[in-house]
């Protein structure tokens, strides 16, 4: 089955569907107030989310740092932001877009 990258106003979805007319139908029935406003057939059975796309240096392992500010707010997102930007010293994009990053991946 290929994946499908579909783009809303607010969200970007993957997933995989039949064809683009079944991918259509998931962003309809998990978002119903959005259009999709692009639909890509994507080449390979993947998706890559690069780190530097996300803002996040090599070398540095902040998902174990994330993971644990957003354990010690206790999925506070706003909490977590201050104490990423508190351990790290990272400024404030920075620290809201990791801690995003890893809100999405299910911390």
């Amino acid at each position: 089955m290929p994946l499908f990258e579909v783009e809303t106003e607010a969200h970007v979805i993957i997933a995989w569907a039949e064809d683009e007319a079944a991918a259509q139908a998931i962003v309809e029935a998990a978002y119903p107030r959005e259009s999709a406003l692009r639909i890509s057939r994507r080449p390979r059975d993947t998706w890559v989310i690069s780190k530097t796309a996300l803002g996040i240096k090599s070398g540095l392992d902040p998902c174990a740092t994330a993971r644990d500010c957003l354990a010690k707010a206790a999925g506070d997102k706003v909490h977590a932001i201050r104490l990423y930007m508190q351990e790290t010293g990272t400024d404030l994009e920075q620290a809201r877009k990791v801690i995003e990053s890893n809100m999405i991946t299910g911390w």
